[in-house]
């Protein structure tokens, strides 16, 4: 961790503090200064403040910060399948197989190092910051959002928070579903010994609704849409019904070539329009 000064300059004045930060350690992603600011590594003027605090010119600002982070936001050439893109976001439909971010482990060849490159190749205005706002397992394929800019990052977000944002999948699950639809309501918590998330009494509660599309002699194609949002709360879901998905071996399901999981559908607001925008996936070879 290093210390680094910063003086808010007049064009910085009435920035939010975590739009400040983002905009100075371009290549750090938006979660790691988050989690600085939420764990006191941050003062302005010398007192701890949080993300929505409003800067003034000639704010003195520090932070405590590990700057090799910055490798994690490496530009790569990596191919991607663009949905639909603007100014303010941009929606990619990340395969199977793929992180969404970087890890301790895991620096190279994930969606967000894809887009660092595909978002700067021709920009000449400094770096473009891919700005998470959801996200997919890397066994799940799908539609994902990314904003381009903080204001849309902050709109976007909220939308989640507020559970405006409709996203629909599609799975191939073991076994005949009875009943062609329901609604599985059991709270998801995390084992911290066991370090794997599952169905916990004092968890967290989790909502997940299920239609049956098409009943194969031994599978059950089904459309799911989660109403929360918790970790791996579909493939709990699905294994807590007696129907794991094809592919999640361990909660029950069979060795496939892949997770047969997919995000196939996306409906929310434009940040910057307001209309509603509905956007589907093309369907991966299993369905």
């Amino acid at each position: 961790m290093e210390h680094v000064e910063l003086i808010v300059k007049p064009s910085e004045h009435k920035l939010r503090l975590e739009d400040f930060l983002c905009d100075r350690f371009r290549r750090i992603s938006r979660m790691h200064l988050r989690e600085l600011l939420r764990d006191e590594k941050c003062e302005v003027n010398g007192r701890i403040e949080n993300a929505g605090k409003r800067l003034r010119s000639n704010d003195f600002v520090e932070i405590d910060i590990d700057l090799t982070r910055e490798h994690s936001m490496l530009p790569q050439d990596i191919p991607i399948d663009i949905v639909h893109e603007d100014d303010d976001l941009i929606v990619v439909n990340k395969p199977a197989g793929m992180l969404v971010h970087p890890t301790h482990r895991d620096k190279n060849g994930t969606l967000l190092n894809a887009l660092g490159f595909h978002l700067n190749k021709t920009n000449a205005e400094g770096f473009i910051r891919p700005g998470l706002i959801h996200r997919l397992d890397k066994e799940t394929s799908g539609l994902m959002i990314i904003a381009k800019n903080s204001r849309s990052h902050r709109l976007l977000a909220l939308q989640f928070y507020r559970k405006t944002v409709e996203k629909k999948y599609v799975a191939l699950v073991e076994g005949k579903v009875e009943g062609d639809t329901k609604t599985i309501d059991m709270p998801i918590g995390r084992f911290a010994e066991e370090r794997r998330w599952g169905l916990k009494d004092d968890g967290k509660p989790s909502v997940t609704n299920l239609k049956v599309l098409e009943r194969n002699s031994e599978t059950t194609l089904v459309k799911l849409e989660p109403i929360t949002g918790r970790t791996n709360q579909l493939r709990i879901h699905c294994a807590a019904i007696g129907h794991p998905i094809i592919g999640d071996i361990a909660r029950g399901g069979r060795e496939f070539e892949r997770l047969c999981l997919h995000a196939f559908s996306l409906l929310f607001r434009h940040p910057t329009t307001g209309n509603e925008v509905v956007l589907k996936s093309a369907q991966p070879k299993w369905f």
